[in-house]
This record gives C-alpha cells, structure tokens and sequence, in this order.
C-alpha cells in the first residue's frame, strides 16, 4: 500500500548486473587510465578500492590496490584481449605521403605536418 493508502501495483525486480575483476593496478592514475580507455573501447568498467591504500597497514597490501571493474562479465574474455593488444600496439614504419617523413611506432599520424597514415 503506498503513502496515499491505494495499492501499489508490484514493480519488476531490478536486473542484477554481474560484474567481474578485470584487473588490478599498481596506481591509482594508472586504474583511472585504463577505466577510461576501457569505456572508450565500448567495455563499461568502473575502479573500485580507489582509495584503499590509506588503509594498506590495516588490510594487506596487495588488497589495497584499486582494482578495474567489467561491468557485463559475458564480455570478459574479449575486454581481456582488447587490453592485452592495447598494452602493445603494433610497430609500423611508414613515409609520410605529405611530406616523405618516415613515421616509426605504433603513431597513425606524421609528427612533422600532421597526414594520417595512409590506407
């Protein structure tokens, strides 16, 4: 019965949302960057134990670190992977087609004027 004394129609139970620990940073900028490049890519994460380490001579250390959050567990093993290719990005060498500048690493654009690595 509701505040006003009719009945409440009943609600749908929430969706319980099942989570899954992707990973565990030395940092907390490193966790916040890897959230955020996580996101970006389409895999919704969130840091958690983000400010745990002013306890860590309480708890022990290694449970004092934030931690990255995958907020759809089916999507783990593709997050993972995706993490894992982001941390090492492929080598190229390629000329600039502006202006002939060899581009060296994993950069998609010339340093010198700014041309996006050709197709």
């Amino acid at each position: 019965m509701g505040l006003d004394g009719r009945v409440c129609a009943a609600q749908p139970a929430p969706v319980a949302r099942l989570v899954k620990r992707l990973l565990q940073a030395p940092n907390l900028p490193l966790a916040t960057l890897w959230a955020e490049q996580l996101s970006a890519a389409g895999f919704e994460s969130r840091v958690l134990r983000a400010y745990a380490s002013g306890i860590a001579g309480e708890i022990p250390p290694d449970q004092a670190l934030p931690e990255v959050w995958l907020l759809d567990d089916s999507r783990f093993d593709e997050a993972t992977a995706w993490f894992a290719s982001w941390l090492r990005p492929v080598e190229r060498r390629w000329a600039c087609t502006r202006c002939g500048e060899i581009i060296e690493g994993p950069f998609e654009t010339c340093w010198n004027c700014g041309a996006s690595m050709p197709g």
